[in-house]
Parts: structure tokens; sequence; C-alpha cells
């Protein structure tokens, strides 16, 4: 059994020992600290009631947490706007649309069935910063429980976001349903059995695509590693090619990512997802500005011609922003910590290449659902293949290693160590430690686990072999370093 207690929320397996997995003892605890903190961040004349926005993925111990969940908020004197079967941004423009003071989201994301997690928004349906969701953790273990008396229980009701968001989706100006209506496309699905069947379907029914539904039954019962990687979608790739779809779309349980497969029935590339839908975005910009005769900060206001993503994701975004004399910023690691690099530079997209896209025009949250209307729009505008697409862009590889540590006080003399070593070259110590090697167009991050004595290591270039033998370069330094050489 596992608990796994952090600044964004909680996560663990159902079923055993309280504080030793994720038991309604926890989620009580846990959710108590929430509407303490809550009342604390944000006062109101005695009176006047707090509202919260729960929604739900589809796993199996979906309903069991949901009832513990809203029934502690009730007992705070909390509330409940019930959204059910939501994705997770569908549950943050919840909050929006509702106006409420936050949100719960119970998912653990592309984790396996028998994980389950909370995740917890502020007023503006996103996620808490770290001062913040530390607070309520710390809440969370004094255990001095002061529930509300009978008059001041809370009330619960029940809404259906769905249709709202993708309603939101399809005004956004950036989305042309008409154009994607005229093109026909036919798409494979793939929502793992979890609420990307409920949502998706309805978009691709809203914009006139014919969908091959696949795992799109959202009983929580996953068909398949449901994190969207190559290797967990070998049924959707089959399904393109024998259906002659035109695309394939993967989504994670929570639908806050998405995959895309070529018409040949080969991955797109989930770092690629925000890089299309990026400069889809800023070659519209540029193509406004010069029809209208403006300048591109003025057709895009408030936003400007920027981009952000993570210091682990590709730097094809770089390259494709830079060739529309855009400025490109990175983040530290983590979907907070991304958007709220995006205010500081006004991005126009942002993300993490994971498959996640941030539109904030739309919202300040990962989104697979805008980020499906946006890339329907762009093939429809391009007339072009999938994987005519993907070979516009310059094309790199990213390895994935690990270093796993007896002795969890090696971590920072690694990083110390690495940053000494390649001085001479780009080093961001944000997050980690990033070594980028402008002239080869390669980087290499180091980045320590928050709950495990483990160093990861991604590494990037322009081929596989080179990514790898980069990666190998770096894992022997640190082998070295722990040998004490």
């Amino acid at each position: 059994m596992t608990l796994i207690k952090s600044i964004s929320g909680i996560r663990g397996t159902i079923g055993g020992a309280p504080g030793d997995a994720l038991t309604p003892v926890d989620i009580v605890k846990f959710v108590y600290a929430y509407c303490v903190k809550l009342r604390e961040r944000r006062p109101k004349p005695d009176g006047e009631r707090y509202r919260v926005v729960v929604g739900k993925d589809a796993r199996i111990s979906g309903e069991m947490v949901e009832q513990v969940v809203c029934g502690t908020l009730l007992a705070c004197g909390v509330d409940v706007v019930k959204a059910g079967y939501a994705s997770t941004p569908t549950t943050e423009m919840a909050v929006i649309f509702e106006k409420a003071d936050g949100g719960i989201i119970l998912t653990a994301s592309h984790n396996p069935k028998q994980w389950n997690a909370l995740k917890l928004l502020n007023e503006k349906g996103e996620f808490l910063n770290a001062e913040e969701g530390a607070a309520i953790l710390a809440c969370a273990e004094d255990e001095g429980f002061d529930f509300c008396d009978v008059d001041s229980v809370g009330h619960m009701t029940e809404k259906d976001f769905t249709d709202m968001h993708i309603d939101a989706v399809l005004a956004l100006d950036a989305v042309d349903a008409d154009a994607v209506r005229k093109a026909g496309f036919k798409v494979a699905l793939d929502a793992v059995n979890s609420v990307g069947g409920i949502i998706m379907p309805r978009l691709f029914e809203r914009l006139g695509v014919e969908c091959v539904e696949v795992n799109c039954t959202p009983d929580g019962q996953f068909a398949h590693n449901p994190e969207p990687l190559p290797a967990n979608l070998t049924e959707l790739c089959d399904a393109v090619v024998r259906h002659k779809a035109d695309l394939g779309v993967s989504v994670d349980p929570d639908v806050d990512r998405l995959a895309l497969i070529c018409e040949t029935g080969q991955p797109f590339g989930e770092e690629y997802t925000l890089v299309s839908v990026a400069d889809y975005l800023l070659s519209r910009a540029v193509r406004m500005a010069e029809s209208e005769g403006r300048s591109v900060d003025e057709v895009i206001a408030p936003y400007s011609l920027a981009t952000v993503s993570n210091l682990s994701s590709s730097r094809a975004l770089r390259d494709v922003t830079e060739s529309y004399g855009g400025k490109y910023f990175s983040a530290a690691v983590g979907e907070v910590n991304v958007t709220t690099r995006m205010r500081e530079c006004g991005a126009l997209i942002g993300g993490e290449g994971n498959g996640g896209v941030i539109y904030p025009a739309l919202h300040y949250g990962r989104d697979a659902i805008v980020g499906t209307a946006l890339f329907l729009t762009s093939l429809a505008y391009r007339k072009c293949t999938v994987s005519g697409l993907l070979k516009t862009y310059p094309q790199y590889f990213i390895t994935k290693n690990r270093i796993e540590l007896s002795d969890k006080s090696m971590i920072d003399r690694i990083l110390d160590e690495m940053k000494r070593l390649y001085a001479s070259e780009d080093v961001n110590d944000v997050d980690g430690v990033k070594i980028s090697f402008e002239s080869r167009k390669e980087w290499v991050h180091l980045r320590k686990s928050n709950t495990e004595p483990i160093i990861r290591i991604y590494a990037e270039s322009s081929t596989e072999e080179s990514a790898v033998k980069l990666a190998q370069e770096i894992k022997s330094i640190a082998d070295r370093i722990i040998a004490g050489k």
C-alpha cells in the first residue's frame, strides 16, 4: 500500500491502514485541512457560504472517494457542486463557470486503476502553489477537527459541465469548427475507459468528425497502462490503420494529456503535441498581424508572441517559436510552475512535453479538449496528413534514465559537481540541473525526486544514438562521483 503526500495533493492506493494508503481517514483529514485554509485564504462575512466543485474521473474507487470528499466538505459547512464524471480541465472550468471558491479533482491521472488522488484548486480553477499546498499538508497533520453544527451543514447540488466546456472551446477565435467539418476527418479515439470516453466523442460530434471508439466505456477498467505512451497505444495504432482514419487521439484517464497517432499508425510523438499547436497559434498571430497591418502584440493582446514549456521538454518548441520571431521561456517541471511563467511573460501558449497543452485564452490548465480542437483546426487549414505535418518540424529524440541511490545525501553532491564540471556550458539550476550544449543543440536535465532517492536523467539530441550517448556520459560521471573518484 502507498500514500504519497505532496504540495499538489495526496495520492495513494486504495485499501489498507490510515497513513499507509489512501483511506477515508486520510481523505477526511486532507479535505478538512483544505477547508480550513480556504477560509483563511478567502475570508467572507459571517453567513456567506463557501462553494467547492468536485469532479472525478471514472476510476473504480471514484464513487467511494467522492462520497467521503463531499461528506467532509458538507460537514465543514461548505456547499458542494458535484460535477460527477468530469475531466480535470472540465472541473477546472467548472470552478470558473460557477464562480466557486475552489475545486477538488478526484483522479490519479495516468497511474494504474488501484490508485486515486485528490488535486486541489483555487478560485481560478488552478492548482494551488507550493506555499499553499505545504500549509494544507501541515494542517492535515494537526488533526484538530472542529466540524460545523447542524444549522451550518453545507448543501449539495449536481451539475454536468461537459457541454459547457465544449461550448467554451468551440467559441474560441482560434478554433474553426466549420473548417474542421468541411475537412471530414475520421479519428480513432482511445480514452482508456475513463471520462475521455464521455467528453471526446461529444467534442468530435460537435466538430463533425467521425469517431472510431477504442476503450471508450467509462467504467475505470483500464484496457492497458493508462499513460499515453507509444508502448501502450498499439491497439489504437492498429485501429487507425484498420479503419483508415486520418489520425488517432489518445487521452489519459483525466484528459489533461493528449497523444496523437499519424495516419500511418506511427506515433506523432507526445513532445510534438504542444509543438504543433504552438506552431498553428504562432503562425496565425503573424498572419493576422500582416493582413491587418498591425503589430503582432496588438493583434494578440493581452498575450505576447511567447511560449513556455518545462525544462524537460523538447527544444523543438523553442526552435518553432524563434522561427516566427517569438520568445521561448522555460519553467520548472510542474503545471503550476509552467502557468506561473506563462503569466509572467504573457505567453500565447505553453504546456509540457508529455502532451499537456495550456491555452490561456481558455484557462490556465492542461487541456486535451482544447488541444484537440486546435490541432484539428490547424490540420484542416494545412490540408496535409498528420505524418506530413510532423516532417515540417525539427526532429529531436529524448531518452529517459534514472540513478537510484542508497544515500539520499549524494543527490545534491552529484548535482553540484555537474554544475562545476559543465560551468562553461549553459547551466540552469532552477529545477535540478539542466546543461544545454548550444553548439550541438543538445541538452541533459538531472532532476531529483521529491519522494524517492532517485535522480532522473533526461537527454535530448538530434538523433537517438547521440541522446543515448549524452545520457550515458552523464550517468558515468555520476557513478564516479558516487564511487568517490
